[in-house]
């Protein structure tokens, strides 16, 4: 059990992970030793093998949990059994000869174009303050691609409205810098403006009328009110924009490394689900025009 407890704070102290991936970790690991435990009693990291692991994968499927969970689950095994190589306290690794699962992604829910269309043109917003904030919320998602944590994470010194770029931190505090167009920048000027008359408690660049950074519930709340009155789809959520910008960019002809590096991802098989978005719906347009289809 210490030794998934030196991983644990290995994690947070040295690689910078949050707590709560941490906990995340922990909970997959914790259920492997339980697994083990339920074999041959109190588990000897040194001599458990790949057989053990596929036996415990097994279970997992068994018991109804996705292969995308179990990718997951495994992941931390494997990150965990890399830490114990390094610091000598096995000598071989048996996740290293078990293959994930087969994981099939879903694709990604955004909106047309007519929908954004209607989000940013149509819509009539509050006056003041509020309705220039909530605007400007939406229009940063769809015109950068950022994540919920990563908006609310926005300081005003993070805009430079010069260069038309924001400086975004993103997962494991890895910063990047996302360029934006003369829409956002001109709404961006205007809040900031409005902003600077309010008492705000910090740097926050999205703030309540009480000058508090916005709470992750209250930026959601806002996201899902503003997109129900332009779609019907069931989920409304902060990251239906930002697979709305990747889809965007992509259709319009952005190469899917610069996709990548927009969106923040690690690794391109992340971003590469949104060409098959766009091949699922070149595929209806095919089905709906072609004669013989």
């Amino acid at each position: 059990m210490q030794y998934i407890e030196d991983f644990l704070l290995y994690l947070c102290a040295e690689r910078g992970y949050s707590q709560r991936t941490a906990d995340t970790y922990g909970a997959s690991l914790r259920d492997f030793r339980r697994f083990c435990m339920s074999l041959e009693g109190q588990p000897d990291w040194k001599h458990v093998d790949a057989d053990v692991v596929r036996q415990w994968m097994s279970a997992e499927m068994q018991r109804g949990c996705t292969g995308r969970y179990v990718a997951k689950q495994l992941s931390a095994l494997r990150s965990f059994y890399r830490y114990l190589l390094r610091m000598q306290r096995v000598q071989h690794d048996p996740v290293r000869l078990v293959k994930n699962p087969k994981v099939h992604l879903p694709l990604p829910t955004f909106l047309k174009d007519s929908e954004i269309d209607r989000l940013f043109d149509d819509v009539t917003y509050p006056e003041g303050f509020e309705g220039q904030r909530d605007r400007l919320v939406l229009l940063t998602f769809y015109h950068t691609g950022i994540r919920l944590s990563e908006l609310r994470g926005l300081d005003v010194s993070d805009v430079d409205l010069m260069r038309g770029e924001l400086k975004v931190t993103g997962k494991r505090n890895k910063q990047r810098i996302v360029p934006f167009g003369e829409e956002l920048c001109s709404a961006l000027k205007t809040y900031v403006e409005l902003r600077a008359q309010m008492a705000c408690a910090d740097g926050a660049l999205f703030v309540t009328l009480k000058g508090k950074r916005m709470t992750k519930v209250q930026v959601y709340g806002l996201v899902r009110h503003y997109l129900s009155l332009v779609t019907t789809q069931k989920k409304k959520s902060p990251h239906v924009l930002r697979h709305t910008f990747a889809t965007a960019m992509l259709n319009h002809g952005a190469d899917l490394e610069a996709i990548r590096d927009l969106l923040g991802h690690e690794s391109i098989r992340t971003t590469e689900v949104y060409t098959h978005t766009t091949f699922a719906d070149l595929k209806k347009e095919y089905e709906r025009a072609h004669p013989r289809a």
